[in-house]
This record gives C-alpha cells, sequence and structure tokens, in this order.
C-alpha cells in the first residue's frame, strides 16, 4: 500500500501538475496569408519532385494546406496536386507562374497548371442544352450563388423557349445571351455553335440531346463536359427513365464525362448511383434520376475548375 501511496505522489511531480503557480506561455498565431492557389503536377515520375514542389512553396513563404499524391504502380508516371495560401506581395502571380515554370522544365512536366480563385479570371464557359431544364435551371442557379466558379457566357439551345418561362427570365435578368439555333438531321448548326463559343475555357452539355461531330471537336479543340442518365448502355433511345422503370431496376445513376469522338465513352470525371424499389412511382423514379443528374454534373464542373481532374492513361482520369 506505501508503494502505491508513493507512486501515486510521484505521478504529479512527474508531470508537473503539482506546482501551483504555473504559467503557460501563449504562441503567437502565424500572420494568416492573402491568398489560396492550387498546383497540379503530371510528369514522368522521378526521385525528388515531392521535395521541389514543397521547397519551391515554402521558400516564397508560402504554406501546404493538402498534398495529394498518386504514382500508378508500373506506370512510371507521377500526379500531385497541392493547396497552398501565400502572401501576393512576398511571391507575386507572375513570379509563381515562372517558379512553377522551371520545375515543370526540370522534370519534362506532361501539365503543370497553377491557378490562383481570387486572382486569376474565372473560367468562361457556354452550356448548351436542349428541351429538359433540371440541369440547364441548377447551373444556373449554382452560378449565381457561387457556388460554381464560372462566367456563363451564353446558353444556346436546339429548342425554341417562351419568353415568359423561368430560364428566360433568368436569363434576361442577368443579362446572359440565349442562342435558339433549331437543328435537323441535315444541319446541326455547328458552324454557328463554334462562332457563339469560341472565346470559351470549356463547354458543359446540360442534356444537349445532339451529338457532337468529329469535326466540331477538332475545331473547338477545349474539354467539352457532359452528363447523361447511368442507365446506359442498357436503355437506349427515348425516355430511358421509363424503360428502366418498367423493367423493375433498383439502382439508378448518371455519369459525368468528357466529351470524345467515340460516343459516350470520354474518360469519366463523376458518377452517382441512388437505390430505387418497387415503392417507386414514375414520377418518384424520374425525379430520384433528374437530381443525380444535376449533383453529378455540378460535382464534375467542379471538381475540373479546382484542377482536380487529370488524364489518366487513354480513358481515365485522375481525380483528386
Amino acid at each position: 500500500m506505501s508503494v502505491v501511496r508513493k507512486a501515486c505522489s510521484m505521478f504529479p511531480q512527474v508531470v508537473g501538475f503539482s506546482k501551483r503557480n504555473m504559467s503557460f506561455k501563449t504562441l503567437d498565431p502565424p500572420a494568416p496569408l492573402a491568398a489560396h492557389g492550387i498546383h497540379v503536377f503530371y510528369c514522368p515520375d522521378a526521385v525528388g519532385i515531392v521535395a521541389k514542389l514543397s521547397d519551391c512553396i515554402a521558400s516564397r513563404g508560402g504554406n501546404i494546406l493538402t498534398a495529394d499524391v498518386f504514382v500508378p504502380e508500373n506506370k512510371q508516371v507521377f500526379y500531385s496536386r497541392s493547396d497552398f495560401v501565400f502572401d501576393p506581395a512576398k511571391w507575386p502571380r507572375e513570379q509563381m507562374e515562372e517558379d512553377f515554370l522551371k520545375i515543370s522544365q526540370t522534370f519534362n512536366a506532361i501539365r503543370s497548371v497553377v491557378r490562383v480563385p481570387s486572382l486569376d479570371p474565372k473560367y468562361k464557359i457556354a452550356v448548351l442544352a436542349s428541351k429538359q431544364d433540371h440541369c440547364l435551371v441548377d447551373l444556373l442557379h449554382g452560378w449565381q450563388d457561387g457556388r460554381l466558379p464560372v462566367d456563363i457566357t451564353c446558353v444556346i439551345s436546339n429548342h425554341h423557349r417562351a419568353s415568359n418561362t423561368h430560364v428566360i427570365r433568368f436569363l434576361e435578368r442577368h443579362g446572359i445571351p440565349y442562342h435558339c439555333l433549331s437543328t435537323t438531321m441535315e444541319d446541326k448548326r455547328e458552324g454557328e455553335i463554334l462562332e457563339l463559343v469560341q472565346n470559351t475555357d470549356f463547354l458543359v452539355l446540360a442534356r444537349y440531346m445532339q451529338v457532337l461531330s468529329r469535326n466540331f471537336l477538332r475545331s473547338y479543340g477545349n474539354d467539352i463536359i457532359n452528363i447523361h442518365h447511368g442507365l446506359l448502355p442498357s436503355f437506349k433511345g427515348g425516355h430511358p427513365s421509363k424503360q428502366a422503370f418498367e423493367a423493375g431496376v433498383k439502382l439508378i445513376g448518371a455519369t459525368s464525362h468528357f466529351v470524345t469522338e467515340e460516343l459516350d465513352e470520354g474518360p469519366i470525371i463523376e458518377q452517382m448511383v441512388e437505390r430505387v424499389s418497387h415503392r417507386d412511382n414514375l414520377q418518384s423514379f424520374v425525379q430520384k434520376s433528374e437530381n443525380l443528374e444535376k449533383q453529378c454534373l455540378r460535382s464534375a464542373i467542379r471538381s475540373y475548375c479546382e484542377l482536380r481532374v487529370l488524364p489518366y492513361e487513354e480513358k481515365k482520369t485522375v481525380v483528386f
């Protein structure tokens, strides 16, 4: 018993809690840094890449908040994405570009992109949509609320919308042009579309039910993000949700991907699924499917704008 008491009496002295007049020194918090930067890097794998990137940021007074690295097994390639904060007065934007360019040249980078959202222009996009409004409306409200870091230059549709519809009233209120280009089997109006989107950074197909030709894709040259229901290839053609409902499927989904010359086979950016059951009627089934499409497309656009998406092999993506 005396040994136990002695040990207990000694314990507070060991950790210092027995001293009544303790004083704790408060550490001064680091001075807040003014701007947030993002850098993505894709290059042949080599020793010292992470060290060089970290030193580049630290040597200019920056601080890395998060860093993601992916080195595929037996592929000899390196992917990274870094979030960091910095003081623009100590690390001017032009100098930052030069610093990362030097590292890019050192490691023969395939892709090296740095972005400072508060200083750089927002991505300019055009949205193409057909008759269905749900994805288009969701993007417009996401833009209005600031949840999507883009500037919408125009909306292009092959479907006429009356002046009293929600979409047209919204676009007129915010000064976003709406171009109705009716299409036929012989004329997809692609030349006119190209003229309207020539100053955009990428395009969004928000349930645009026209297939863009190889010539259009090559002439445009920038990325195009598409959304479609996740029921392919099982339910092709018109009214896929009705077909799936009648077949009694238990899972529905949505897929957002890059548009390529192979129809609906571009690299996938985002996918979402939701369970359905015998309790769903056709209306609730369609509602769930449309909600997934909205969420999936919005998530894909955000990931793209935040530099989270990188090409991987021929038909895949790395999404940090």
